[in-house]
């Protein structure tokens, strides 16, 4: 079955528009791992706005299940997984300003810089994944690269599910299998929700781990975080 790890990005959020603790990122990732969730994403970005670095090094010290960093591999992102050792980093070409992931690597034209990360992050024993749009060639060229696995950017997918949902996984398939052919473990993230998720399971079986935040965090606001975690589970058996 396909893992879910959970990014806790917004209960960060949520600590820092008031300071001090609450709510607590740490108890919400013991309690997400507890609900049954297989991974903890994080996504710091350079200016602290929601997990911190310091937030990551104390999760590497409970986290049980897999912890996910995912980020541009600037020098101070670098250094952070490269202290903290993780059990995956997806490498994400965000700009410092952006207010969420909105495009894959072109992993051709970038051949040189990720080639060098990935071998520095993998010489630590790090699983390195890269963020790719849906196209067969930069899933091939992140395998050119001595990536592991490719998270797939599901932005578009999810934005045309409910217009053609069958012309929406179309691509997604197609890079999908290519990831297959090449070796590489496949991901996927950005905007999956409980509308969609069953789907693009279902028509990506070998899909190796979604990672899912800001839907999961906004529909605990109703659901509970609890039931929630259930519910993103029972989605993808």
């Amino acid at each position: 079955m396909t893992k879910l790890s959970v990014n806790i990005n917004k209960i960060a959020v949520i600590r820092n528009s008031r300071g001090g603790n609450m709510p607590d990122v740490l108890l919400a990732a013991r309690r997400i791992e507890g609900f049954g969730a297989e991974g903890i994403t994080v996504h710091p970005r350079p200016d602290g706005r929601h997990i911190r670095y310091d937030d990551v090094r104390e999760l590497k010290k409970l986290v049980t299940t897999e912890l996910n960093i995912e980020g541009n591999p600037i020098d101070s992102f670098t250094d952070l997984v490269l202290e903290v050792v993780p059990a995956q980093v997806t490498l994400v070409p965000d700009a410092a300003n952006a207010i969420t992931s909105n495009a894959g690597w072109d992993t051709i034209a970038n051949r040189e810089f990720l080639t060098a990360k990935i071998a520095e992050f993998k010489a630590k024993g790090i699983r390195v994944s890269v963020f790719v749009d849906p196209v067969p060639e930069m899933v091939r060229g992140a395998k050119e690269c001595g990536a592991d696995r490719v998270e797939l950017y599901t932005e578009a997918y999810a934005r045309d599910y409910h217009k053609d949902r069958e012309a929406a996984i179309a691509p997604y398939v197609a890079a999908a299998e290519e990831a297959r052919r090449c070796g590489l473990g496949l991901n996927a993230g950005h905007d999956l929700n409980l509308d969609n998720l069953a789907y693009f399971a279902q028509r990506i079986p070998w899909t190796d781990e979604v990672s899912i935040g800001h839907a999961l965090i906004s529909d605990a606001l109703y659901f509970g975080l609890e039931s929630t975690v259930h519910q993103y589970l029972n989605q993808l058996k």
